[in-house]
């Protein structure tokens, strides 16, 4: 069967997920699938750790071994490789910021049609990483939300309760499919691809459905 919708889980703290982001956008205009947009909260200190520093990068407190800060400096290296070559800006953040309120305000912008949540979901990540936006800060997710053409009258009662609930939900079901992290592209058949760089393969499997 001719594949027509992919889930696509993104995560507005992951870098990776930003520069995949207008990626997914071309693989769904030039193939025709529709990618259904969705929030993976990432557990970051769970695996890297955590840290805090201050504006010239001189670390405030940290829960981080030696390893963990070779690979996260590795990750910011790489991602800045990309992103310079697209004339995008990743600056490296400055704490592990939580991210559920933001991916609840995905969840919102999708409820009111695809033109607002591309507008809520490319401002969030460009501002975010030029240090432009509190992802923490519900009135300032609802400025975007607006922005983007939103009626967001309601989103800060939707982030405590209706909101909260349907992120959980969303979460529970991508574990339950084996997603750990983001991008992730998960098939109608249960296929998972974990990275940007499997995009490519995603894009000969859905033309070879046809």
């Amino acid at each position: 069967m001719a594949i027509g919708t992919i889930k696509i889980y993104s995560d507005y703290k992951s870098p990776y997920a930003y520069l995949a982001k207008d990626l997914a956008y071309d693989l769904e205009r030039e193939t025709g699938v529709t990618l259904d947009w969705l929030p993976y909260t990432l557990d970051i200190p769970s695996y890297l750790g955590s840290a805090k520093v201050d504006n010239a990068g001189g670390v405030l407190e940290e829960s981080r071994n030696a390893h963990q800060w070779r690979r996260v400096k590795y990750s910011y290296m790489d991602c800045r490789r990309e992103a310079n070559l697209r004339g995008l800006t990743i600056r490296g953040t400055q704490k592990i910021w939580d991210s559920r309120k933001a991916n609840i305000g995905l969840l919102f912008a999708k409820a009111q049609g695809p033109e607002v949540m591309r507008g809520y979901h490319d401002r969030v990540f460009e501002r975010f990483w030029r240090r432009d936006l509190d992802i923490e800060d519900t009135a300032v997710l609802a400025a975007v939300l607006t922005e983007a053409g939103a009626d967001a009258m309601t989103f800060a009662d939707y982030v405590e309760d209706e909101g909260r609930r349907a992120l959980e939900k969303v979460q529970t079901e991508a574990e339950a499919a084996g997603v750990f992290g983001v991008p992730s592209l998960l098939l109608p058949d249960g296929d998972l691809y974990w990275g940007r760089e499997h995009f490519a393969r995603v894009r000969q499997l859905i033309e070879a459905s046809r």
